[in-house]
């Protein structure tokens, strides 16, 4: 029976243990966090796009109901972890030894090209439209905003976090000429 899942051909035909058990062998340091105040559609696309990056865990923070079609399964091969707060968050944050590195475009944000993110990051992604809480921008170390040149206030948060992921992977994982 052919495998129709969006797998790369090297786990086509493997249970989802084993690929999970694979992928976190081969994992990167980093981690990502959503605070999920308003069941975002695009929390499937952010998840989607740590799993292709090699993220293995993902922090939820607020509701536990979000739109998984956009992740396209991808969440069953990597972590979800689940906060009820922001205070629950931090804490397991600390007991991970987490830095935790807000991505929004607020006041007293630093432009993303001039940041070395933490090794240990866990990049925090708010909701499309209101961004992060006051509560998080709060409690996180630094907050960076990606930089735009037109006309637009912002970008897609499921756009921002893949670019967000892919920054944190230059500076530590791919491989410069």
């Amino acid at each position: 029976m052919e495998d129709t899942r969006n797998v790369a051909d090297e786990y086509k035909g493997l249970p989802i243990e084993d690929i999970a058990a694979d992928l976190d062998a081969k994992g990167v340091e980093l981690e990502i966090a959503v605070e999920n105040t308003e069941r975002d559609f695009n929390m499937g696309t952010i998840v989607r796009s740590a799993n292709a990056f090699g993220v293995r865990h993902v922090h939820v923070i607020g509701r536990r109901q979000w739109n998984k079609r956009g992740a396209m399964m991808t969440d069953k091969y990597l972590q979800v972890h689940y906060y009820a707060d922001v205070d629950s968050f931090v804490e397991a944050m600390g007991e991970r030894k987490r830095t935790i590195v807000a991505v929004d475009n607020i006041a007293g944000s630093t432009p993303l090209a001039q940041t070395k993110l933490p090794r240990n990051a866990v990049l925090v992604f708010g909701q499309e439209g209101p961004g992060i809480s006051k509560e998080l921008a709060h409690a996180v170390e630094y907050i960076v905003a990606i930089e735009q040149f037109g006309s637009t206030r912002s970008i897609n948060v499921g756009v921002a976090a893949g670019i967000a992921m892919y920054a944190w992977l230059q500076q530590y994982t791919l491989q410069r000429p």
